[in-house]
């Protein structure tokens, strides 16, 4: 797979650490939702350094968008959220990925599990299932640390409004919005029964974060009856 060079055209701030890249990438082969692709920058010295990002959003012609956090000693990602600007070039190569994909076909119920920015491939298939038409009933449960830290929070409030069969259930762990019913808390058990769907209706489960947070949401799933084999998972860890 070779790498194509890239620029940016867009960008829009997701939370205070975060912002969305949409790049233009000429001869891009299309891709489909919760495929990933690296990123390469070069330094004026030759030095090359790559990461893998999610893509954010449907395949539209040849422009393509991935939301990035922004990792404090990382080598990349504090670039691509704080100094990159319009028209500055990179090198893009994808799309990357067959499992963790969602396909318009589909038509069984989703359950999407999200921690932190995990969120960005699943926001990549709810934007596929709006585009696509498609009727398949959705279930976003998403956990994160404050409100601050939720990416897409306007579009995913418009779409709940605006999509029929997508329902969004947030999980805080540190500090809940005002008016909150509950304590913050780590997603567990009564958050899956409450807002996921039964095992009997056998939905197809993406779930997407750090590979803590995946293993035990993936170990909860199947506690509770859902087949390992419709639980797929996409882990991160903190080089950035």
């Amino acid at each position: 797979m070779s790498w194509r060079a890239a620029r940016l055209v867009a960008h829009r701030t997701e939370t205070p650490t975060a912002r969305t890249l949409v790049l233009e990438v000429p001869g891009w082969p299309a891709h489909l939702p919760g495929q990933h692709v690296d990123i390469r920058l070069t330094a004026p010295d030759g030095y090359q350094a790559a990461r893998s990002y999610s893509l954010a959003a449907p395949a539209d012609g040849d422009r393509i968008e991935v939301s990035v956090q922004r990792v404090s000693d990382g080598e990349v990602s504090p670039f691509l959220v704080d100094a990159y600007r319009e028209g500055d070039p990179v090198e893009v190569r994808g799309p990357i990925g067959g499992w963790f994909v969602w396909r318009p076909q589909q038509t069984e119920p989703v359950l999407l599990v999200a921690g932190g920015s995990g969120v960005v491939p699943l926001m990549a298939m709810i934007r596929g299932r709006r585009a696509a038409g498609s009727r398949a009933p959705f279930r976003l449960i998403y956990s994160v640390r404050t409100p601050e830290d939720a990416f897409y929070t306007d579009e995913l409030r418009r779409r709940v409004r605006d999509d029929a069969g997508l329902d969004v259930a947030y999980v805080y762990t540190r500090q809940a919005p005002e008016g909150w019913r509950g304590e913050p808390h780590r997603l567990g058990l009564a958050d899956v029964n409450t807002h996921g769907w039964p095992p009997e209706l056998e939905p197809l489960v993406y779930v997407c974060g750090p590979t803590a947070f995946v293993e035990t949401v993936s170990d909860l799933l199947v506690g509770l009856g859902h087949p390992a084999r419709r639980v797929r998972t996409e882990r991160f860890g903190p080089t950035g």
